[in-house]
């Protein structure tokens, strides 16, 4: 039995134009980005004599759609290109980059063109912001999408009858193990006390995936005079919105609170675990996730990485982790390691020449609480 490759396909309402595409998640390799590429099957008939345009663009969202303030629209596109696929400006060999292209074309007939798009290296991935039960109509996102459009030029205004949408998700994986380990040691004096008390936070590797229990390492040495309690262990999750408002949010995305002491004179060793996962975390308003996608099709976001030569400004939602180490002794005490947390690299699949292509309607998903314009599919559940 032949191997089954499933290919994505959304129609318009008017079935003028149909979008097929092998995949909706494109991986930011640091070095490159996945290129984004597809087939378009159109009704030459139903199109009446108008040009075919795809457009690929990169949004960030931050508010209110539909909102100005002060003159500033609370939506910038970071990235925007659009090419005209019919009537052909080259030839379709020209435009077909891939094997799974070659066998859309193939299958689906003289009126169906590839198209093909390169990322800049400079935009950010896929991210967006829980909202709130009272966060109706609002969303802050990066979203990417691709839109296949017909009109006599590509300025025109977009007929939602004859025009399909689909959003996509560029995303990161983790870079190979690196071998940093991460610590930190510090010490705290106290007044009236001859002695320090001596801290030492360690992970066992600088990068979690998504899922996986998070091991942390406490070494407390008390020679002070003070009595420490209340000994607690944290992941925070650090969302720094760095286009227009550079807002920082700081929400612990999992905690163990404890009865541990170390009273004066004495010392503890002790591994904790934590999960940091989405599902502990459901309807918490501000926490950053992979994507504008439902729970169950995402993740808490997985940990930005930025070349040194990009502007931070341009990514628009940067994410980071770490770890906090808490404790009492007369007053707060802290000390944090930093940790990525990303999804594994995945072994890519290859399509072969016997293999079966198998087309799945590509359904959108949605945001809970958020309120989509006229120009979106809105869900009849969130």
């Amino acid at each position: 039995m032949s191997p089954k490759h499933v290919v994505f396909k959304k129609v318009s309402r008017d079935k003028s134009v149909a979008i097929y595409m092998a995949k909706r998640d494109f991986v930011d390799h640091c070095d490159f980005v996945d290129p984004v590429d597809g087939v378009i099957l159109i009704d030459p008939v139903q199109l009446k004599g108008k040009k075919l345009y795809v457009m690929l663009s990169c949004t960030f969202w931050y508010g209110h759609q539909d909102m100005d303030v002060m003159g500033v629209a609370f939506k910038r596109e970071l990235f925007l290109v659009t090419r005209q696929v019919y009537p052909e400006l080259q030839d379709k060999e020209k435009l077909t980059h891939t094997k799974i292209q070659q066998k859309l074309l193939q299958k689906l007939g003289d009126n169906s063109f590839p198209f093909f798009f390169e990322f800049p290296d400079n935009l950010p991935c896929s991210v967006a912001l829980q909202p709130g039960p009272s966060d109706v109509g609002k969303k802050c996102a990066v979203e990417f999408e691709v839109k296949a459009f017909c009109g006599e030029n590509q300025e025109e205004k977009i007929d939602k009858q004859s025009s399909v949408r689909l959003t996509i998700r560029k995303i990161q994986f983790s870079p190979e193990n690196s071998k940093l380990v991460p610590v930190a040691d510090t010490t705290f004096e106290f007044l009236m006390s001859e002695k320090p008390l001596h801290v030492k936070l360690s992970l066992p590797k600088e990068t979690f995936y998504h899922g996986e229990p998070v091991k942390v390492n406490a070494e407390i040495t008390n020679s002070s005079s003070r009595s420490i309690k209340d000994i607690s262990v944290s992941v925070e999750q650090v969302t720094n919105v760095v286009l227009y408002s550079n807002d920082k949010y700081v929400k612990s995305v999992a905690k163990e609170e404890t009865d541990d002491s170390v009273p004066s004179g004495t010392s503890l060793k002790k591994q904790y675990t934590l999960y940091p996962q989405l599902a502990h975390n459901k309807d918490r308003r501000g926490l950053a996730l992979d994507g504008r996608l439902k729970h169950e099709d995402t993740n808490l976001a997985s940990s930005s990485i930025v070349k040194q030569e990009v502007l931070k400004e341009v990514q628009g939602i940067l994410v980071s982790y770490k770890v906090v180490l808490r404790m009492i002794a007369s007053g707060e005490v802290s000390l944090e390691v930093p940790f990525r947390l990303m999804h594994p690299k995945p072994e890519p699949a290859k399509l072969g020449d016997s293999d079966e292509m198998v087309f799945e309607d590509f359904k959108r998903a949605y945001l809970k609480g958020v309120v989509y314009g006229d120009d979106e599919e809105s869900p009849t559940e969130a």
